[in-house]
């Protein structure tokens, strides 16, 4: 078994000067200050890892709230971080009278509009008043180039995840449950110094295949299944995504054709991953495949999207995507077809884009025969 990643071997992350960043932003989203409610958008900015804060950032001062849980980590990470901030720790209304004094002189305190609840909304603007604007992506867009410490704890991610699936994936031959596979490979990540799944693992075989996000049952998995293997790791809040295919034994024609139709169409996305290409010129190239190939219509999902702190984050890799891949930034393609009440397929490795073309850092092999 390999040894865990040794985050003090990674490049280290530059959280420092990010919130000099979102300063930079503000005036053209229309606000002069910025509450940050997000806990991963408050995680890249500040190094914070609790449950709970926020984290407000105006030209003048930055100022993170949280509560007693947290008082020593808050104080601990943000040092480390190299991030100066004012830390405020108390229950909600010391927290929203402390955010309430910074904001007195804003004309406009902006608010992340796609991650608050309504109750939220309605306690800011009880406190604020008409000072209040919703705003979208500042944090986010910031996000979406990786710097070398971020490149690298995805791919440690992709390492861990790589392993496990090598020493556990001949299992699937002697009839485990699709629950007790995803065990053993969440457990196997751990073993390997992954710090949890880095979202809820698929394990979906046969009939249960044919759903792109089917959660994993008491099926046994059993000779002759396509069975989709969907997971990923996690190394410093940083997340991993693959997925590969198997068949357990000899593919039926049918079967095999559909995994080489998909395999076709992931090889020609990957190879549209350059610097320059629009999100939905990737998607189009993978897309295109299957429905020359005859499974078109059995493509009911994008082709990938970003990953960082978050599984599923900017840039959008869809036919709709206007995003613009840039070197560093780091993303999936996983094309798949379904076909309803008997088999699917999706293939999907994490990419990262470079100055010429892209890398892959999920490196397990597409072999598919067990």
């Amino acid at each position: 078994m390999s040894a865990a990643p040794d985050l003090s071997a990674l490049p280290p992350l530059d959280v420092a000067g990010r919130v000099a960043k979102v300063v930079s932003k503000l005036e053209s989203a229309g606000c002069d200050a910025l509450i940050v409610t997000k806990l991963e958008n408050i995680r890249y900015l500040t190094g914070f890892t609790g449950s709970a804060a926020l984290l407000v950032v105006t030209p003048s001062a930055t100022l993170l709230t949280t509560d007693g849980r947290y008082r020593d980590q808050s104080a601990d990470q943000l040092e480390a971080a190299g991030v100066a901030a004012e830390i405020v720790i108390g229950a909600g209304g010391v927290q929203l009278d402390a955010i309430k004094l910074l904001c007195r002189t804003s004309s406009a305190v902006g608010l992340e509009a796609n991650n608050v609840t309504w109750s939220s909304v309605k306690r800011f603007t009880d406190a604020l008043g008409d000072k209040l604007v919703a705003t979208t992506g500042i944090v986010e867009r910031l996000r979406i180039v990786k710097d070398p410490g971020e490149q690298a704890r995805i791919a440690a991610a992709c390492a861990v995840a790589d392993e496990a699936l090598s020493s556990v994936k001949n299992r699937l031959i002697e009839g485990p449950t699709e629950t007790e596979f995803a065990a053993e490979l969440e457990y196997a990540m751990r073993q390997r110094g992954g710090q949890g799944p880095a979202f809820e693992t698929i394990v979906a075989s046969g009939p249960n295949s044919a759903m792109p996000h089917a959660r994993p049952t008491d099926r046994v998995i059993r000779r002759g299944d396509l069975v989709v293997v969907d997971f990923g790791s996690t190394v410093d809040g940083y997340r991993s995504d693959m997925t590969r295919t198997f068949s357990i034994g000899e593919p039926s024609e049918e079967d095999a054709h559909l995994v080489s139709a998909v395999a076709v169409a992931q090889r020609l996305g990957v190879a549209a991953v350059v610097p320059g290409a629009s999100g939905a010129a990737v998607d189009g190239a993978a897309r295109e495949s299957l429905t020359e190939a005859g499974y078109g219509e059995l493509f009911l999902h994008s082709t990938g999207h970003g990953v960082g702190l978050d599984i599923h984050e900017a840039p959008s890799v869809a036919a709709s995507a206007t995003d613009i891949l840039a070197s560093g930034t780091v993303v999936t393609v996983e094309p798949g077809a379904y076909v309803a009440g008997r088999a699917g397929v999706r293939i999907e490795d994490t990419l990262l884009v470079t100055d010429s073309g892209c890398r892959p850092l999920t490196m397990s092999t597409k072999d598919y025969i067990l």
